[in-house]
């Protein structure tokens, strides 16, 4: 084992409890930088099997038995099947307590993958009622094989961890199949922080606004919260030659497109960002009927949670307005998913030095970002800091890298060891302050 060679030259005799607690964090972090540094080339491995074989959410079953394969080698205590394919494990060090969560999320998406790399997805399934190419493109297989690398690197040198370390690894984050529950509101229904409850939760997410070698933080409010829109706008059917004798709900619907997409400017504060878009819109059989109904679904994201509230109830009183100035009727359903993405400013604070000593001068603060994250649900059950790892090759622009969701998705894998030393220390230093 790693501390029984190298590190313990550095770090003395046989550690008890108490030195655990109390060696210094630049003698943690050597020893954790020692320890990514002989698992950087299987965590490459392991990234390059999982980008292979993506599964979808709720679907990951291979990927599942891979990491509890793993886990039980490394001699940590494995749940299976927590929230239908979830893995969790516990790292049991020097005492028991404090504990503390890290967690990785580990579905793909129905992305058919353009990348040409020689690992690159090949996988097809169905996909509501469709085939479709399977495809990590949004880093989760990057993300499993980080925490995989950190719950090697923390195994091999338990002795020095100053308590218990919960992995997590999530499925269905970007959504469960439609008629299933998943991802991490079910995980945490089913108890996963029932016993032992971790007193903190970490977690990353890998992005190309970020260079590798690049962490991006930020405390508060650092991912919005999404929530499902449904409008049913129902006129009355008439001839296209006369729209007089009907009421035109396709007017209606594009009247209110533009009258929603307006509220972040005009009716919340612009001060804190939240986004009304619709991404679907259907209605009518052929272009000489106006038809009896138009549908229309989008999302409503903010960054906030009072402004969550208020815009649900001016996305209503707009869509009821427009309806009745035309003389039609609309049904509003609005469905609640992630909630704003917290980072407690408390725990942000006091870990910000740990991120500055792995990756010292390149620690940045970022906006906040309007895509939704689950790991929403377990930051509001303990205190919870979600930060960014760039995976953008030096020396290249955002402009001309592919975003998350693209088909064309990279990950500059240089970056994982990286990912690899900031979960650990901040696992590690996290607990030694408690």
């Amino acid at each position: 084992m790693l501390c029984c060679a190298g590190l313990l030259a550095a770090c003395g005799d046989e550690p008890d409890a108490g030195d655990a607690r109390t060696r210094p964090a630049g003698v943690r972090a050597q020893a954790i930088a020692a320890a990514a540094g002989k698992v950087e080339k299987q965590v490459v491995a392991w990234r390059r099997d999982l980008h292979e074989h993506p599964e979808l959410s709720n679907r990951e079953v291979r990927t599942a038995e891979l990491v509890a394969k793993e886990l039980d080698r490394m001699g940590l205590v494995v749940r299976r099947q927590v929230a239908h394919t979830g893995v969790v494990a516990l790292l049991e060090g020097s005492r028991p307590d404090p504990v503390v969560a890290l967690r990785a999320d580990m579905d793909a998406l129905p992305v058919t993958e353009e990348t040409r790399l020689p690992f690159a997805s090949r996988v097809r399934t169905e996909y509501e009622g469709r085939e479709v190419g399977v495809m990590h493109a949004c880093g989760h297989d990057a993300h499993v094989a980080i925490l995989l690398g950190v719950a090697q690197v923390l195994s091999d040198m338990r002795e020095q961890v100053p308590g218990s370390v919960m992995f997590v690894f999530q499925p269905a984050e970007e959504g469960p199949p439609r008629g299933e529950q998943g991802g991490a509101p079910l995980m945490l229904e089913q108890g996963v922080f029932a016993s032992p409850k971790p007193g903190a939760i970490f977690g990353l997410h890998v992005v190309p606004e970020h260079e590798t070698g690049e962490i991006g933080w930020r405390a508060g409010g650092a991912m919005a919260s999404s929530d499902r829109l449904r409008l049913s706008i129902h006129g009355t059917q008439t001839h296209a030659a006369a729209p007089w004798r009907g009421v035109d709900p396709i007017t209606v619907a594009a009247r209110t497109i533009l009258a929603l997409q307006a509220l972040p400017a005009r009716e919340v504060d612009v001060r804190i960002p939240s986004v009304v878009s619709i991404g679907r819109i259907q209605g009518g059989v052929r272009g000489n009927i106006i038809p009896a109904t138009v549908e229309l679904e989008g999302t409503i994201r903010s960054l906030d949670p009072v402004q969550r509230e208020l815009l649900h109830q001016r996305v209503r009183a707009t869509a009821e307005g427009m309806a009745a100035t035309a003389g039609a009727r609309v049904e509003v359903t609005i469905e609640r998913g992630n909630a704003v993405t917290w980072n407690d400013p408390e725990l942000v604070r006091a870990m910000l030095p740990t991120l500055e000593r792995v990756a010292p001068g390149r620690v940045i603060e970022a906006p906040p970002r309007t895509g939704a994250e689950d790991f929403s649900a377990f930051a509001r059950e303990v205190p919870g800091f979600y930060f960014w790892l760039g995976i953008r090759p030096p020396g290249s622009r955002p402009e001309d890298v592919a975003p998350n969701h693209s088909p064309l998705f990279r990950v500059d894998e240089d970056a994982l060891e990286l990912g690899v030393r900031a979960m650990a220390n901040l696992a590690v230093d996290w607990l030694a302050a408690r």
